[in-house]
């Protein structure tokens, strides 16, 4: 009788140590909330606020136009897209084609010009094909990116920039195809 009444007291003690387990862990949830919602951690509660760049001005355009030349070289170099309207602040790219027409293998390098002149300091590029010298088998071809951001403090009178780049022949140049052209030696 004795282990049967210490049995039924132990089973009782643990129907209490369960259950209160089973509420403390449900009650974990709210608790996890309200202190993610405190300190601002993976917040559950609200939803995502879509995330919006404060600098980008979306009050003012600026056009912007594209040049290609190919200074030496007998290679056809233009860009995709001609021109078009941006925020200052906002990241853009642009592609250029550029297509050996010669029948030997050259290496060019590109150079970048503004119009107006003082504009160039306020067009920030992040990749560039002006950045490496552009090695092109004869008849080969590329579309060759550009991106870049016009900075925010743009002077109010710019409002149309020219992008101009220049392809010259480097003279003296490897010829052989390295791992970043996308070759394996």
């Amino acid at each position: 009788m004795i282990n049967k009444r210490a049995n039924n007291r132990m089973m009782t003690r643990l129907s209490i140590f369960a259950a209160g387990m089973f509420g403390f862990g449900f009650l974990l949830v709210p608790f996890y909330e309200k202190i993610c919602e405190v300190t601002g951690v993976n917040n559950l509660i609200k939803p995502a606020v879509a995330v919006v760049n404060t600098q980008v001005d979306v009050s003012r355009w600026v056009s912007m136009e594209f040049d290609a030349n190919a200074h030496g070289l007998n290679w056809e170099f233009k860009p995709v897209q001609r021109t078009m309207k941006v925020h200052p602040g906002e990241m853009v790219q642009v592609e250029y084609d550029v297509t050996n027409k010669g029948d030997r293998a050259t290496v060019g390098q590109a150079i970048p010009s503004y119009g107006p002149n003082h504009a160039g300091p306020f067009v920030r590029k992040l990749e560039c094909f002006c950045f490496k010298q552009q090695l092109l088998q004869a008849g080969e071809t590329k579309r060759m990116p550009v991106q870049f951001v016009l900075d925010g403090g743009l002077p109010a009178d710019l409002n149309t920039i020219t992008l101009s780049y220049t392809f010259f022949e480097v003279q003296g140049a490897s010829l052989k195809p390295t791992k970043a052209d996308g070759v394996n030696s």
